[in-house]
């Protein structure tokens, strides 16, 4: 792996070591921000003199990240933004003079952009709790940041004390057996909501459509937004919106802009990963073991990284990393820091961030 060396010192940046450090420090970080602010500081720490060699550093580093995880979309979020970032604002006429003082300057708007990204789930919670009305039933899985500080903006609405009177129940939808990162802050979601005298149930997924007819309405997280409105999320999530279309149900997916991604999926093996959940076997052993096909679709053109190692997209190795693709015929609305969008929106915004 080509390294990248720090100004002034003879240790490379280590973009993929920064970048879990990042995360590690900060819970609340998403991993769109979290991969902006790695890129920011390797910016920041290696020598670039020119217009050319800063988007070639920034390319290298993200090749690096994306090769580093074994499910890029969300990442790939925030690297593109951020590269879109910096192509735009050195195009601008007012981009002449001294380089480093234009680095300087892209850096600290850098690191304002991922401010105003992190206090983006605030805004969100507040459009999205005036979905909640008293008596109502949430469906939710999964240990989504944004998600939980819906629900908990909505149980603390209308009061001071941190116990709000819109009265509510919630329906987490866990995993029994996982031991994933995603269930243990969904654990601390669920924690949270019974703290402020939420009533809160836990099912397996299996009961999801037992309970479907208990349920006013479903909110999900997403890894990714995807180019048709449709979304990338954990394993589940597209067996939770069939089901709530089916029974009549609003299914909204709550989510960050910074996690609108340029990829345009037409079903489950579209999306660049390769992730084995459907794995047959024999007395002999799995199929995928000799059989592997290749990941290659010009859908995930932008998905995939330079071919310098034996595979250029991720292969999920862990099956609580797995996630599946929900079109957005069975998403009732995105609730985002821009306010409310349909899915058929999503294009038009990231036309607004492209072009």
């Amino acid at each position: 792996m080509a390294s990248v060396m720090q100004r002034g010192q003879d240790e490379p940046f280590d973009v993929v070591s920064t970048y879990h450090r990042l995360l590690s420090e900060d819970p609340e970080l998403t991993m769109p921000v979290g991969a902006i602010e790695a890129l920011i500081l390797g910016l920041a720490n290696t020598p670039a003199s020119t217009v050319s060699e800063t988007l070639d550093l920034v390319s290298k580093l993200t090749a690096q990240l994306k090769r580093s995880i074994p499910n890029p979309i969300s990442l790939s979020a925030g690297t593109d933004l951020f590269q879109q970032y910096l192509i735009s604002n050195l195009q601008r006429p007012s981009a002449k003079g001294d380089f480093d003082q234009i680095r300087s300057h892209l850096v600290q708007n850098g690191r304002l952009f991922v401010e105003r990204a992190k206090a983006a789930r605030e805004t969100i919670a507040g459009f999205g709790r005036h979905f909640i009305r008293d008596g109502n039933t949430v469906l939710t899985n999964g240990g989504s940041r944004v998600v939980g500080s819906l629900l908990r903006s909505a149980a603390e609405s209308s009061n001071g004390n941190g116990r709000g009177s819109i009265r509510f129940r919630v329906i987490y939808v866990v995993s029994p057996s996982s031991g994933s990162v995603e269930e243990s802050e969904s654990t601390a979601n669920i924690a949270a909501l019974r703290e402020r005298d939420i009533p809160v149930a836990t099912i397996p997924p299996t009961a999801i459509a037992y309970c479907m007819d208990q349920v006013t309405q479903c909110f999900v997280g997403a890894e990714g937004v995807v180019e048709n409105g449709g979304i990338v999320s954990r394993l589940g999530t597209l067996q939770m919106a069939t089901l709530a279309k089916a029974a009549g149900k609003p299914f909204y997916v709550v989510s960050e802009s910074h996690k609108f991604v340029r990829l345009y999926p037409l079903g489950q093996q579209d999306l660049g990963i390769e992730q084995n959940i459907v794995d047959f076997r024999t007395a002999k052993g799995s199929e995928s073991g000799t059989e592997r096909r290749e990941v290659k679709d010009e859908g995930v053109a932008d998905m995939e990284v330079e071919t310098g190692s034996s595979k250029a997209t991720g292969v999920a190795s862990k099956p609580e990393d797995a996630v599946d693709y929900t079109p957005p015929h069975l998403i009732s609305g995105i609730i985002t820091e821009s306010g409310v969008l349909l899915p058929s929106a999503v294009s038009e915004e990231l036309i607004k961030i492209w072009f």
